[in-house]
């Protein structure tokens, strides 16, 4: 199906919803006619007043010819001057699908790449077109595999597919303003039905008598009707739209097969669907992890930090690469990515990835200065307060983001102790290891405040001493925690393959301090070598 085919299918689809108001405002009037021949006059104003009442939404959405300006995309705009290898191979990859090359490409902070024209004429004339390229998505494909993607965007360009942008959202938004003013409508009359009834309620209550049960379901029962109707329409648009899109997917996928290669555009995809969670995990993990201290990473790690994670964790997301969703949303205009890869992976091998022996180096060595770019993101993405935090190297952003987090989680434990012993909450640990010198049922009455099973709850004895045991251990050794690291003894250490661990002074510690909280919770407490070991350090 041609471009103007496709416009044609559009811009019918587009009809059906002015169609459907007409139709509607006819039967509207229809039911009018019928209340003034057949009703009494009294009847029939109403009629008339409800019928006007609905028939507002419905020339509203019909005469909303005009939609929103798109917001421009927020990103780097990289001139070729800039970025010369970025903007060549661009280039080339156009001239190989047989269109034009973009008049701007826009770095952004995103796991993807697409493609935004500024068409006219129901987008049937072409216009400006502009390439968004995500940086994180950079930081996860090699440069063949860049190929691909950018190719496939590329691929929309030469079937002239994304002019229809203009058409498809014109018809969907005026849809959805029109659903959603119906619904407000309901939900208004819903609203004051209810209010209405609660109030009747309120005076039988005071009179001694029974409240009646809220009942709202007939309230605003015509708006609801009208927006079930429209919202089928809006189905049927849908799925006849994303059909054309889903289409227009897999003839832009052979196009990157055949520019990048089989294997390595099958591997783009898979990998894909791998760096969308991983850059989520990223960003809440580590990228953002020292805000509550007040601590952002050094200028260019906030984003680009992204690229140390990726190598540390491959492993981690490789099941991500290969359980691909194979699921089809009726209303995504993408088919399921593993029928998109097996379709590229069943295709014969064309040899076009041993025909780019150097193309497996990292993409983000297509641009002059890679962190210069995730640098100059940050001022456009985050806030100025954001901007205005402290930057630190990551392993001072761990220790003092992870020691803040341990201190405020162990403030319910300290005022627990505080409130066993009665000593300060501030120095929970020394005060616990006098008390339990003084009295070592101290330990066991501590267990006693904090949640238990049922069946710890139920014993009694020796046998709730063991149920309280690891309790007071894991109390224990969270104080010691906190303590060793106020007093510098211990640091907290960046990982970017696991979690973050707290680094000992010396390679026996761990197991001497093991052996301490050991004995602190044994039968008969000895509190001597944790007293020692942590506050004597």
């Amino acid at each position: 199906m041609g471009p103007y085919l496709r416009a044609f299918r559009a811009l019918v689809l587009l009809a059906g919803f002015y169609l459907l108001g007409v139709v509607l405002l006819a039967v509207l009037g229809l039911l009018d006619y019928l209340a003034f021949e057949f009703t009494a006059g009294a009847l029939a104003a109403k009629i008339l007043i409800v019928s006007v009442v609905l028939a507002v939404p419905i020339v509203r959405g019909m005469f909303m010819l005009r939609t929103p300006a798109p917001e421009p995309p927020v990103g780097i705009r990289v001139t070729e001057a800039q970025e010369p290898r970025l903007w060549r191979t661009v280039r080339e990859l156009a001239e190989q699908v047989g269109t034009r090359a973009p008049d701007e490409i826009v770095l952004v902070d995103e796991v993807n790449a697409a493609v935004y024209e500024e068409a006219t004429l129901l987008g049937l004339r072409g216009g400006r077109r502009v390439l968004l390229l995500g940086l994180p998505l950079m930081a996860g494909l090699d440069e063949r595999q860049l190929r691909g993607v950018v190719g496939h965007e590329l691929g929309h360009y030469s079937n002239a597919d994304t002019r229809l942008t203009p058409l498809i959202r014109r018809g969907h938004l005026q849809l959805t303003r029109t659903i959603g003013h119906f619904e407000e409508r309901a939900a208004s009359k819903e609203s004051k039905e209810r209010a209405k009834q609660e109030k009747a309620s309120a005076k039988r209550v005071t009179k001694g008598k029974k409240a009646k049960e809220i009942d709202t379901t007939g309230a605003g029962v015509t708006y609801k009707a009208m927006a079930k109707i429209y919202t089928a329409y809006a189905k049927f648009y849908l799925r006849a739209t994303r059909s054309i899109g889903r289409r227009q997917e897999l003839a832009a996928d052979l196009a990157a097969a055949r520019i990048a290669g089989r294997d390595s555009y099958a591997s783009a995809l898979r990998e894909l669907n791998a760096l969308g969670p991983a850059y989520d995990f990223y960003l809440r993990c580590y990228a953002v992890i020292g805000t509550g201290s007040g601590l952002l990473p050094r200028e260019g790690e906030v984003f680009g930090g992204f690229r140390h994670l990726l190598p540390a964790r491959a492993d981690e997301f490789d099941e991500l690469r290969q359980e691909l969703p194979t699921e089809q949303d009726p209303y995504d205009s993408h088919p399921p990515l593993a029928d998109r890869v097996a379709r590229i992976e069943a295709l014969p091998d064309d040899a076009t990835d041993r025909q780019q022996p150097d193309a497996d180096r990292p993409s983000l060595e297509l641009l002059s200065d890679p962190t210069g770019a995730f640098a100059a993101l940050e001022p456009l993405m985050l806030t100025p307060e954001a901007l205005a935090l402290t930057r630190v190297d990551w392993e001072e952003l761990v220790h003092r983001s992870m020691a803040r987090m341990i201190d405020e989680g162990a403030e319910s434990l300290r005022q627990a102790v505080a409130a066993e012993t009665g000593g300060s909450a501030e120095k929970a640990l020394p005060a616990l290891l006098d008390a339990v010198e003084a009295d070592p049922a101290v330990l066991w009455r501590l267990a006693d405040r904090f949640p238990k099973s049922e069946e710890a709850a139920a014993a009694t004895g020796r046998a709730a001493r063991e149920f309280a045991r690891p309790v007071v251990r894991r109390a224990l050794s969270r104080l010691a925690s906190v303590e060793l690291t106020a007093r510098g003894t211990t640091r907290w250490a960046l990982s970017w393959s696991d979690s973050a661990y707290l680094r000992y002074p010396d390679d026996g510690f761990e197991e001497r301090l093991t052996l301490a909280l050991d004995a602190a919770v044994a039968d008969r407490p000895d509190t001597e070598p944790l007293r020692k070991l942590v506050l004597a350090s």
